[in-house]
């Protein structure tokens, strides 16, 4: 996937993505932390790139996404496994 950095503050981050999906999964993720004050994304046409931008307060921007990250990979996990008991 590939991420271009258009603002990089402390406590605002705006990337453009080329995946729609991913932004959805991050905001979801992103506006369940008490220190997001935004986390959104918009694309101007379905051929053009997904721009995503994250306003924090109180933890960096970055630090935000990680953990959303980080959140993501575990729920993947334990789908993963969930998955895999069932088709025993």
């Amino acid at each position: 996937m590939e991420v271009k950095v258009i603002t990089d503050e402390k406590d605002n981050l705006v990337v453009e993505l080329n995946n729609q999906t991913i932004a959805e999964l991050l905001r979801a993720y992103l506006n369940k932390d008490d220190a997001v004050v935004k986390a959104v994304w918009k694309r101007e046409h379905p051929e053009k790139p997904v721009i995503f931008e994250v306003k924090t307060k109180g933890k960096s921007a970055k630090k935000a996404i990680e953990e959303a990250i980080n959140h993501i990979e575990k729920e993947a996990d334990k789908a993963v496994e969930e998955f895999k008991k069932a088709l025993k």
